[in-house]
């Protein structure tokens, strides 16, 4: 069903959106971390020099409804390495969905839009981090192909890095 979806790349005009999509679906994990670790998430989510940052470094990609923000991922290209990222790897971070909007595909819908973007780029891997208690979302980046490749702990919970050869995609249905 599509609901008046449309996906579109962000520009400088949605960054209040997304930091309050930032804010709202990622809210549920104030439950499962302490409050300590979910003050640091949140500060990052929510910090206008960190969404700042990552838009100057990242393509945006949304969906909106009535052109209000109800889904985005950022997509890193390679050259932007971390302590989790090799230099030679782009990445994505930060797929939230408004869980008022969840299980319409819109999170495979922005992941596909990564994969087929950093194909048509010339990206040879693409790489991402996600956690225990993030099911949804591993379970869209397993069934696409993402391998697991490291465990790390963060915010006092098992994450995982995966990557995934761009040669080996395949988009979900």
């Amino acid at each position: 069903m599509n609901m008046g979806l449309k996906y579109r790349e962000a520009n400088a005009d949605d960054f209040e959106g997304l930091r309050r999509l930032g804010k709202i679906s990622y809210a549920e994990f104030s439950e499962v971390l302490s409050p300590e670790n979910w003050k640091t998430l949140s500060t990052v989510l929510e910090s206008e020099e960190n969404v700042l940052n990552l838009i100057e470094i990242s393509k945006i990609f949304i969906c909106e409804i009535d052109s209000d923000i109800i889904g985005m991922i950022y997509f890193i290209p390679k050259g932007n390495p971390t302590e989790l990222y090799q230099s030679d790897w782009c990445y994505i971070r930060f797929l939230g969905v408004d869980p008022k909007y969840r299980g319409f595909g819109i999170g495979k819908e922005l992941v596909n839009t990564c994969l087929r973007y950093a194909k048509k780029t010339g990206e040879q891997t693409i790489a991402l981090h996600t956690s225990e208690f993030m099911d949804p979302a591993r379970t869209i980046y397993e069934k696409i192909g993402f391998k697991r490749i490291k465990e790390i702990e963060r915010l006092g919970k098992k994450y995982w890095v995966y990557t995934m050869k761009l040669c080996f995609i395949k988009e979900l249905n």
